[in-house]
């Protein structure tokens, strides 16, 4: 018995001996613990360049700076996030890892909506926005975190007199890509000449390849109610000479010519793909999702559904967070998708499924379509059975979709994406745009053949294979070397001499 006991104590020591090789050894619990406390003290010891990142209040503009702030702190740079108190009131999930202070728009309560007009909108954020941001940068120099450099989105161009007063570096950060920048450019110098006389004008644009139609611009740039929006949108350039750094939601391979042109007048880098880095690079680790969403996912039903479909067979169709589309296109795409035969996935937010045909979810099965108010997109079109993405190509969506080479069917709504869909058939060849008739609807067969092209047909299968030759591009610009990630160091090592120097 005495034995017998022994030997299990033995077993014992034999056990823990290997558990406390482990724990020091390379990812071990004492091992990582180690790292942390090294890196703390890193963190005290080395003086750390501080971002301040201002965006305009929308969740498509603060997603993709929100990423580039996590590459930037992955390279030790702090980061402080100034989001308005409106927009904060409305989140359903908010980033952990990055600092995120308060500032005012004017409307605490309800932001946009309660300041009744565009205009009142803006001409108050202008006011108590540089206000309220001169309060935060005093209130980090205070507190011993000085800030070095403000990050600014361009709609907001009162920002760089802020940073000016206090002696930072600027950098203006494009959410949308440099060929709709070009445009508003050229808007902006009197170049484009507005509105077009008609759709099928051709228009020449210094620094694209090719002329491009009337349909191609971004909306505010033809419909002459959005001439305030517009005078905002061509406003980024107003004191655009007066930053350190322009940087755009984009990459090089993708834009080149429209990259070297805009790059002559302006200290100009692209920084994009903005998507988590674990669908790219991988280099971020836990970097999964935004972490910011005024929406909530319903994740389970969607990657259940989805579990239970053949691969590529899948139409995934959203038009994203903003976009108001009508009752009778709405009626259009319903009967469209059911006509197309495929099995589909369908967003369509809570504020838009009034606008769904009548009895339509009711006689929808399940086998064949699945209706959703919100999703986890970067998880769908990751997902093995989707065959294509019909989205209205928003610039976000776009990326996504080139990160994750899904073929699109580009059904353009308003703002930017036009230009956006313009460029995904015609240029990079990775969908079909799906034509509007003379009221403006995209009628029920357009959609299924667009979807049965793309899906099916030979035409289908090229850009299938360019929209796999993209996403393999896309993951290279940002990984070790690649043409962002070099832009994005560069960036770095400014702001980390910047902060020496002031230090």
């Amino acid at each position: 018995m005495e034995e017998e006991k022994g030997k299990l104590i033995r077993e014992n020591a034999n056990k823990w001996k290997e558990i406390a090789r482990n724990v020091v050894d390379e990812g071990g619990s004492s091992d990582k613990n180690i790292e942390e406390f090294v890196s703390k003290l890193q963190e005290m010891t080395t003086h750390q360049a501080h971002c301040l990142i201002l965006s305009y209040p929308v969740q498509g503009h603060i997603n993709p700076m929100l990423q580039f702030s996590k590459r930037l702190q992955s390279k030790r740079v702090k980061i402080t996030i100034a989001l308005t108190k409106s927009f904060l009131k409305n989140m359903k999930e908010l980033p952990t890892s990055v600092s995120i202070e308060a500032i005012s728009d004017g409307y605490d309560d309800g932001g946009r909506d309660q300041a009744g007009s565009f205009v009142a909108y803006v001409t108050r954020f202008k006011e108590v926005g540089s206000d309220t941001l001169s309060q935060l940068i005093q209130k980090l120099a205070n507190s011993g975190c000085p800030v070095n450099c403000m990050v600014y989105d361009p709609f907001l161009p009162w920002a760089v007199e802020v940073a000016k007063n206090f002696g930072l570096i600027s950098a203006a950060f494009f959410t949308q890509n440099c060929a709709v920048d070009n445009i508003y450019y050229h808007v902006h110098k009197g170049v484009i000449k507005l509105p077009p006389t008609q759709d099928d004008e051709e228009i020449l644009i210094p620094g694209f390849s090719s002329t491009i139609e009337a349909l191609d611009v971004p909306t505010f740039v033809i419909v002459p109610e959005a001439e305030r929006i517009l005078e905002m949108l061509v406003n980024q350039f107003s004191n655009l000479d007066k930053v350190d750094w322009v940087l755009i939601n984009s990459f090089y391979e993708l834009e080149k010519e429209v990259i070297d042109w805009m790059s002559k007048i302006y200290p100009m880098k692209t920084i994009g793909p903005t998507i988590p880095s674990m669908y790219l690079d991988k280099r971020l680790h836990d970097d999964k999702d935004y972490g910011l969403s005024i929406f909530k996912p319903m994740t389970n039903e969607c990657l259940h559904w989805l579990n239970h479909q053949p691969i590529s067979s899948v139409v995934y169709v959203s038009f994203g967070s903003l976009a108001i589309v009508e009752a009778e296109q709405m009626e259009e795409l319903a009967w469209g998708l059911r006509n197309s035969n495929k099995n589909f996935l369908w967003v369509v937010r809570s504020t838009e499924e009034s606008k769904l045909p009548k009895n339509f979810l009711e006689e929808l099965t399940s086998e064949k379509g699945l209706v959703v108010s919100w999703c986890p997109q970067l998880q769908v079109l990751e997902h093995e059975s989707i065959g294509c993405f019909l989205t209205h190509c928003g610039w976000n969506s776009t990326l996504e979709a080139i990160c994750l080479g899904v073929p699109m069917v580009a059904m353009p709504q308003w703002t930017d994406q036009p230009t956006n869909a313009k460029f995904v058939k015609d240029v990079w060849e990775i969908g079909v745009r799906a034509k509007q008739d003379e009221k403006g609807i995209v009628r029920r067969e357009v959609i299924e053949e667009c979807i049965k092209l793309v899906m099916e047909e030979e035409k289908g299968k090229l850009i299938r294979e360019n929209a796999k030759k993209w996403k393999e591009l896309a993951r290279n610009v940002v990984d070790e070397g690649g043409s962002s990630d070099k832009n994005i160091e560069e960036f770095v090592s400014m702001l980390v001499t910047i902060s020496k120097v002031g230090s």
